[in-house]
């Protein structure tokens, strides 16, 4: 089998959908010997932000020496991102002999339990844990939550600290239509005794998550509460417990990157005991490095993508654009896919620019014609760029929308060499 091939039979799960549940996930992991048992790791969940945490999380410890894997998802410009060691997407070679071990279990799977066939991300999900359990162990593992969480294929191992980064109104259909129940599917991954780190404003959110906490006696570790971030994105101050960590700066801007910094921060400090080569020094060094691709991503010194797919993710954009960039003549364009609430996205990014609508190659992409009248439309990204002005200091230009939108822009920007 060909890593094409064994990419394309991957992929072909997807036509299985989406099925939240974990049992199918205990089966293929049992016939593997449960290799999720030897993962030491960190569970992250949320609506918005997770990605980023994962990023921050993986260059703190990176930095301070230790072996980290990740998973994350989507990808933006190769599959292999998803199963990461220190910020390096698998080999070829590695998914090939993890995909020759799993296939023929997975294709077992229906015909010996009467379950239905395993997703696409299940099959990921399960390559993950035998990767960074057996076959390549790591000293941390940071695995983001795909859906959910309760019923989330990766809800099969006991964390050694929970993160959620927020909690947004998306997948309402799977996972609730409101804030409550979607707080109840994220927290579900907490289990007996684990540290709990949170950011949340909304006081029926934190009544869940602390109601939860006190089932499974989890000490909690609210931003704002028991914890402070003060600042921004290029100098800001960690409080916690009488310690103080001063004029920290990040790469990626925008408040919700302090929130998502400040998160990753509290959990690090919560398990310095257990990896002590965790310092000040490498948490600096860390954060000031850290970037993640297609998330507030300065391509050009005027040209950013994100992948702001929600409504509270553009809300962060637009209150980025205003804080940083409200000097700048801002040129917006933007793209989403069908399941999002596209008329509320669009009045938000109208407060802070010139916003242009397009499409792209996608399923469930919204195509032209099904974009308000009132806005202005250019057939592909391409068309936009041909009026990007590279040398302006006085125009900033922001493509935003789907990640699998952005994964697009930003492969053809890379091919044609208009990154900075």
């Amino acid at each position: 089998m060909t890593y094409e091939e064994g990419l394309a039979w991957i992929h072909d799960q997807l036509k299985f959908g989406i099925k939240p549940g974990i049992e199918r996930m205990k089966w293929l992991l049992n016939e593997l010997g449960n290799p999720q048992d030897k993962v030491k790791g960190i569970h992250v969940v949320g609506t918005n932000g997770k990605g980023s945490t994962v990023h921050y999380l993986q260059s703190i410890f990176t930095e301070a020496g230790y072996v980290v894997g990740t998973f994350t998802s989507p990808y933006i410009m190769d599959f292999r991102e998803r199963i990461s060691l220190n910020g390096t997407m698998i080999s070829q070679e590695d998914l090939l002999s993890l995909l020759a071990i799993i296939k023929p279990i997975a294709e077992r799977l229906p015909e010996e339990t009467g379950y239905e066939p395993a997703t696409e991300f299940e099959i990921i999900t399960t390559m993950m844990f035998l990767y960074f359990g057996e076959v390549h162990p790591v000293d941390i593992a940071i695995i983001e939550a795909g859906l959910g969480g309760l019923y989330d294929s990766t809800n099969v191992f006991d964390p050694l600290a929970v993160i959620c980064t927020s909690i947004g109104l998306d997948h309402q259909n799977i996972l609730g239509q409101s804030y409550e129940d979607i707080a109840s599917q994220k927290v579900g991954v907490l289990k007996d005794k684990v540290p709990f780190v949170f950011a949340e404003n909304r006081p029926e959110v934190k009544s869940v998550f602390y109601a939860r906490a006190q089932e499974t006696k989890s000490p909690t570790f609210e931003l704002g509460h028991d914890f402070q971030v003060l600042g921004q994105s290029r100098n800001f101050d960690f409080i916690w417990n009488g310690l103080t960590l001063n004029h920290l700066s990040l790469k990626m801007l925008g408040q919700h990157q302090v929130a998502n910094a400040g998160l990753a921060l509290m959990t690090s400090m919560l398990l310095q005991d257990q990896y002590p080569q965790v310092t000040e020094e490498s948490i600096r060094t860390a954060l000031a490095r850290a970037s993640w691709l297609g998330r507030t991503e300065l391509v050009a010194n005027n040209l950013m993508i994100d992948g702001a797919h929600n409504n509270e993710s553009i809300a962060v954009l637009v209150d980025l654009l205003k804080t940083e960039f409200d000097h700048k003549k801002i040129h917006i364009l933007f793209a989403a896919i069908d399941t999002k609430p596209i008329q509320v996205m669009l009045e938000q990014l109208t407060t802070v620019g010139q916003l242009t609508v397009t499409t792209f190659d996608y399923p469930n992409a919204v195509s032209l014609d099904n974009y308000p009248s009132d806005y202005p439309k250019v057939v592909n990204f391409k068309e936009w760029l041909n009026s990007y002005n590279s040398s302006s200091t006085e125009d900033f230009y922001v493509i935003t929308g789907s990640l699998y939108f952005i994964s697009q822009v930003r492969q053809f920007l890379l091919e044609n060499k208009l990154e900075k």
